[in-house]
């Protein structure tokens, strides 16, 4: 098999860290949901998630300002909704009337279960160390709702520049992990 140099500029396609998830916050009496693909987890338990949110985003300040999110979790069936979020601000567009998301009441933070998502954590901030330099912020997820009934969901995995993966086959092997 022969290999080239790759470009530095496309490494975030080969190790894309997961689900692009749709972020949701509530902030000064206004809901909002981000697409979001870099994040990573950090913790089993406690579970800790490691995310980035640019300054440079609408919802950078309401999960700043409340230290609270949910994680919701769509399957590929919501991918043209999640590309209509990450393409848009929320400081101009309602993102849930606009691409027809329902918010959900969550039971330990503000912001709302997006309810077409198969699955949402409800976040903690609990580590702010780095949002100034790197905009990278430590999220414990206190709360998470799993439909049950949607086994092996095919996920959208962000790969750069509007390209997606979507979540295939998934195979089990023999783990000493409990």
């Amino acid at each position: 098999m022969a290999k080239r140099s790759f470009p530095l500029s496309r490494v975030y396609g080969l190790l894309e860290p997961g689900p692009v998830p749709l972020l949701s916050t509530a902030h000064k009496g206004r809901i909002n949901a981000m697409a979001m693909s870099w994040h990573t987890m950090m913790e089993f338990e406690p579970p800790l998630v490691g995310c980035v949110v640019s300054s440079r985003d609408f919802s950078f300040t309401a999960l700043k300002t409340t230290r609270e999110c949910v994680l919701n979790i769509p399957a590929v069936e919501l991918a043209q909704k999640v590309v209509a979020c990450g393409n848009s601000s929320g400081r101009s567009v309602d993102k849930f009337t606009a691409f027809g998301l329902t918010p959900e009441p969550a039971s330990l933070v503000a912001a709302p279960l997006i309810a077409e998502c198969h699955a949402h954590l409800e976040c903690k901030v609990v580590d702010t160390r780095l949002v100034n330099r790197y905009s990278f912020f430590v999220l414990e997820v206190v709360q998470t709702w799993a439909d049950l009934a949607c086994k092996d969901p095919r996920t959208l995995h962000h790969r750069g520049w509007g390209a997606f993966m979507v979540a295939g086959e998934t195979i089990r092997l023999p783990s000493t992990m409990k």
